[in-house]
């Protein structure tokens, strides 16, 4: 059981753990509900709807690696605010983010809060960012807005955990190859999750 405060928890069995990749769940979450969705947006969109009409489940838990300039390698944070950092249509009057005609604004704030976990805004796109500068997200990845998106459209509740693998900076695809595989040990431990098979 995942207990998020004093009024709400959720059974493991109720809750569909979702990863980029296989290595960032490890053998941690072995005989839970998993998805590996593959990396970037798109991949991530289609491989959640699927799973959400095919297993509905309670809470959504979006776990894997990030880079970031505004927190430590190895520090794990909550991300409670979501930007899609390659949708960019301030030609046409929209606010940077923005997607046009979605009725978005351009930070998602959808998110449950992990008690004593730090906040992050995360900022999603389709590259992998070595020369992260700008201040309206703390952390990079390359799935979680378009997970959180469509949590929040289906009204599922959702929780998203980041490991910081890199800097976002020169030195991140090294940085990542080398902290990818510690992230599931981490989410374990914090979740409560126990090592089967």
């Amino acid at each position: 059981m995942i207990v998020i405060n004093e009024t709400t928890a959720f059974a493991f069995d109720d809750i569909l753990f979702t990863f980029a990749l296989a290595s960032e769940a490890a053998e941690v979450f072995n005989g839970h509900e998993k998805l590996i969705t593959g990396i970037g947006k798109v991949n991530a969109a289609y491989q959640l709807t699927k799973a959400i009409a095919a297993k509905k489940p309670k809470l959504i838990v979006n776990l894997g690696s990030a880079g970031s300039a505004h927190f430590a390698k190895g520090e794990v944070v909550c991300c409670t605010g979501f930007v899609q950092r390659d949708m960019d249509v301030q030609a046409l009057g929209y606010q940077k983010y923005e997607t046009p005609f979605s009725g978005l604004p351009s930070v998602v704030s959808y998110g449950l809060e992990l008690p004593g976990l730090k906040t992050a805004v995360c900022g999603t796109g389709d590259n992998f960012e070595m020369g992260h500068t700008a201040a309206d997200y703390t952390v990079v990845d390359m799935e979680a807005y378009a997970l959180a998106m469509i949590a929040m459209t289906e009204e599922i509740p959702f929780l998203c955990l980041k490991y910081i693998s890199d800097g976002a900076d020169d030195n991140a695809a090294d940085d990542w190859t080398e902290l990818v595989h510690k992230a599931a040990v981490a989410y374990g431990e914090i979740l409560g999750v126990n090592t089967v098979g």
